[in-house]
């Protein structure tokens, strides 16, 4: 009993704690992110979904954010974020900094 018991609060909590985190999808495309400016809510996390749809590896680089992640072409990768506070964090893709920049705004 005690067994089952264990299992069942294990496979609830897990299940609970990424059921409750609101999705938000990037698109790198032409070494750009689409959309540039992705707004999120503040005081909650969230799971950022990125397709690169490229055929080269672009990694999604933010110091604001302290996340760092290399997507390879064609390719798909999560990355959680927050909780945030209200303002703006800005991301860049380091493979191709001079046209692929993001920024994330909590509000």
């Amino acid at each position: 009993m005690k067994k089952t018991l264990l299992v069942l609060l294990l496979t609830c909590g897990a299940w609970g704690a990424h059921a409750a985190d609101k999705e938000f999808s990037l698109v790198i495309k032409n070494h750009r992110f689409e959309p540039a400016e992705l707004k999120v809510p503040v005081n909650e996390r969230v799971r950022l979904t990125v397709h690169n749809q490229d055929s080269t590896p672009e990694e999604f680089e933010s110091h604001a954010l302290n996340r760092e992640k290399v997507i390879p072409g064609g390719a798909k990768a999560v990355i959680f974020i927050g909780p945030l506070k209200p303002g703006r964090y800005e991301f860049e893709g380091e493979f191709n900094a001079g046209t692929a920049q993001g920024v994330v705004i909590a509000e």
